[in-house]
């Protein structure tokens, strides 16, 4: 962008010292705003040409002053390049810094990312999820090992930061640190918040992002099928912990929620809906989006089941539910007692409730989305394009309605 940029010298007749000598000063004007210095010389105001911005004649006074004042004036035009090639702004604020001799205070990147993290640690529980605190740190962690790795330095300013360094951070994740596509994806868009906060700040004037792009590969989410979840409800073990561990996992598969949102859920979310029927009504721990779901036969008989259970009385909450660690290490035991041959984990109830309880059943995907509180369409379109039995189930009507489509064609060939 250009910057316009004039220098003029001019004397302050109000300011007469006591030798009667008016001072002689700058005024560098930016783009219309301008500041104004003493150039600690002293004249007379019949010696000074206000046409010419400087001392009149050729005597030695004159050309002494008058050089001072065009190596005064070249320094204010060295000034604007250096701004230039630090790639700052050239405007009042940075030339008056600049003319003072005051350094600007570096951003370095570290540390801005350490602040943020702090500030997500403060919001969990209230706008942010542990899990994402705990991801953002593992992304300072990488951020650090790659700033050791590509440049040998602790830290960086946060202006030295290029479409270059975007390139390499993400070549680090991927060989270095042997991260897949889609989480080395995350944690450059980690990054990118801390940029997009710099840039906000008016750190960097740049977004080294301009013309980046990490693409997401979309992978099929398991899900447990029809004969999968009879399995594992027909299912009767031994062991108290596997027989609680099965009803909560099959409680989320039958209501679609996360495991951070069926364990805070209490006696208060559940209400009556627009159906005169007993809905769960609970705003996300992820997004903070609502869901609204009707509660079905199978999930209300095992909030019963559990409701005067001494964890769940204990802690004010509907289910006694165990860690998430805990969850799905018993997962897998559960697993393997039943038969099923997938790497069984909670979330994998979420991704049941979308296919094989609701979409499969034909429940619509607007209602199914607004279940699983997904902000937009797209998200619960995934779980669609998955779907090779509803698409035949589908395409059924169709085989019905063209079926004798073959012995037209022959009709007609005969014809």
């Amino acid at each position: 962008m250009n910057t316009k940029l004039s220098i003029l010298f001019f004397v302050k007749r109000t300011k007469t010292n006591i030798d009667g000598l008016l001072p002689i000063f700058i005024r560098v004007t930016v783009s219309g705003e301008r500041i104004e210095f003493s150039t600690k010389r002293f004249t007379s105001a019949e010696k000074w040409s206000v046409e010419g911005n400087r001392m009149k004649g050729t005597s030695a006074e004159a050309k002494a002053t008058n050089s001072y004042l065009d190596t005064l004036k070249a320094k204010v035009y060295d000034y604007q390049q250096q701004l230039i090639r630090e790639d700052e702004l050239v405007n009042v604020e940075n030339m008056r810094n600049k003319i003072l001799g005051i350094e600007k205070r570096s951003h370095m990147l570290v540390g801005i990312f350490k602040q943020h993290n702090e500030e997500i640690k403060a919001l969990v529980g209230r706008e942010f999820a542990t899990a994402t605190y705990t991801r953002y740190e593992t992304s300072l962690k990488h951020t650090i090992e790659f700033l050791q790795w590509k440049y040998k330095v602790s830290d960086i300013d946060i202006r030295k930061i290029n479409h270059e360094t975007i390139t390499s951070y993400e070549f680090f994740l991927k060989c270095v640190r042997k991260c897949n596509q889609n989480t080395t994806a995350k944690y450059i868009k980690n990054f990118g918040k801390i940029v997009r906060i710099c840039l906000a700040n008016g750190w960097i004037t740049r977004d080294p992002f301009i013309n980046y792009k990490c693409k997401i590969v979309e992978v099929d989410r398991a899900f447990l099928s029809q004969d999968e979840i009879e399995t594992m409800f027909n299912k009767e073990f031994t062991t108290e912990r596997l027989n609680l561990v099965k009803d909560i996992f099959l409680f989320s598969c039958f209501t679609g929620l996360a495991y951070a949102d069926v364990k805070k859920l209490t006696q208060g979310n559940i209400g009556i809906g627009v159906d005169s029927e007993r809905w769960i009504f609970i705003n996300r721990t992820k997004t903070d989006t609502r869901s609204s779901i009707p509660l079905l036969p199978f999930s209300a008989a095992i909030i019963e089941k559990y409701h005067n259970h001494p964890q769940s009385s204990n802690q004010g909450r509907l289910l006694p539910i165990l860690s998430n660690q805990k969850m799905n290490s018993y997962l897998k035991e559960i697993a393997d007692l039943c038969g099923i041959h997938k790497e069984l984990t909670f979330h994998i109830a979420r991704h049941t409730f979308a296919t094989t309880v609701t979409l499969t059943n034909g429940v619509p995907i607007e209602s199914v989305s607004k279940m699983l509180g997904h902000k937009n369409l797209h998200t619960t379109q995934h779980y669609a394009k998955i779907l090779d039995l509803k698409v035949s189930d589908d395409m059924k009507v169709l085989k019905d309605k063209f079926g004798n489509g073959k012995q037209m064609l022959l009709k007609k060939s005969i014809g």
